[in-house]
């Protein structure tokens, strides 16, 4: 699909291992099922309330179009009538990529990076493989799209 950077299925692994910080937000640790990818995700959970065990979709976009025609990060009213990769999901929120960083003393053939994305002071860390964030760019701005896929328990 045009315009998502980035798109799996996360195993919730644990929640606020060094405790919860704020009431309303916990920071998530999770595994992604196909591409081995570790996220940390901070959300709201009043709005998205999730459970140790939980798996949940998630993307990454560069854009909510469905025909992936940039955004220019302004907000259109005659978009609204238009269909949005947000209509079928939970949860959106937009942020900004701040950091990119890779290990230095790896082999060049298994480089891991991890991408760091603010959203509103909600932070999300993206580790593994650089080919899965091979279209990453300091500075960018991105849409966190997700979904519970299924409410399995642990």
């Amino acid at each position: 699909m045009a315009g998502v950077l980035f798109e799996d299925i996360f195993d919730v692994k644990d929640i606020d291992p060094e405790g919860q910080k704020f009431d309303r937000v916990s920071r998530l640790h999770c595994e992604s099922e196909s591409y081995k990818m570790d996220l940390i995700l901070d959300i709201n959970i009043q709005l998205y309330p999730v459970e140790l065990g939980d798996k949940f979709r998630l993307v990454l976009a560069s854009t909510l179009r469905e025909d992936g025609y940039p955004d220019d990060g302004e907000w259109d009213p005659r978009l609204d009538s238009m269909p949005s990769r947000a209509d079928s999901f939970e949860y959106v929120m937009y942020g900004k990529i701040y950091r990119i960083e890779g290990d230095e003393g790896a082999a060049e053939s298994n480089t891991r990076l991890a991408a760091y994305v603010s959203f509103g002071g909600l932070l999300m860390r993206l580790q593994g493989d650089a080919n899965n964030l091979h279209n990453f760019e300091v500075d960018n701005h991105i849409y966190q799209i997700g979904r519970a896929s299924c409410r399995e328990r642990v």
